[in-house]
């Protein structure tokens, strides 16, 4: 008894520890989205725009990616703790150990999705802008 609701909540944690160190995906789309931005920017373009195609798209497309992984932490740990509620009245409640980890889950994403929040909003970290020319 319980087998699916303990693994859901380490699934939960999980998902939620991979949102705050980021993902292997994140990191794939991040890459991809500096090389669309060099290619859009290789005849030419100004530097703002090239440091918005280049770096600014895949900061944001890195922090999509971690956010989602955060809110599918909260879903999952969330679902966890709540089902007991929707239980039949004699069924037993879970045992701690489960509810520990899926409140754990529930607060890594969380903590995920403000830091994901964040770094999509350029609220953490602002893109670098393009100073004028020296000497101009």
């Amino acid at each position: 008894r319980g087998v699916g609701a303990g693994a859901a909540a380490v699934v939960s944690a999980a998902l939620g520890i991979v949102a705050l160190t980021g993902a292997w995906t994140g990191r794939v789309a991040a890459e991809r989205e500096t090389l669309i931005g060099q290619i859009q920017t290789s005849g030419g373009g100004s530097a703002a725009q090239q440091i918005s195609e280049i770096y600014g798209d895949a900061w944001h497309t890195t922090a999509l990616v971690n956010g989602l992984f955060a809110v599918l932490a909260l879903l999952v740990g969330v679902f966890v703790l709540v089902r007991p509620a929707f239980g039949a009245p004699s069924e037993r409640p879970q045992p701690t150990w489960i509810r520990a980890v899926a409140l754990a889950g529930v607060a890594l994403g969380a903590i995920g999705v403000l830091i994901s929040a964040g770094m999509y909003f350029d609220l953490i970290l602002s893109l670098p802008t393009a100073g004028a020319p020296a000497g101009g």
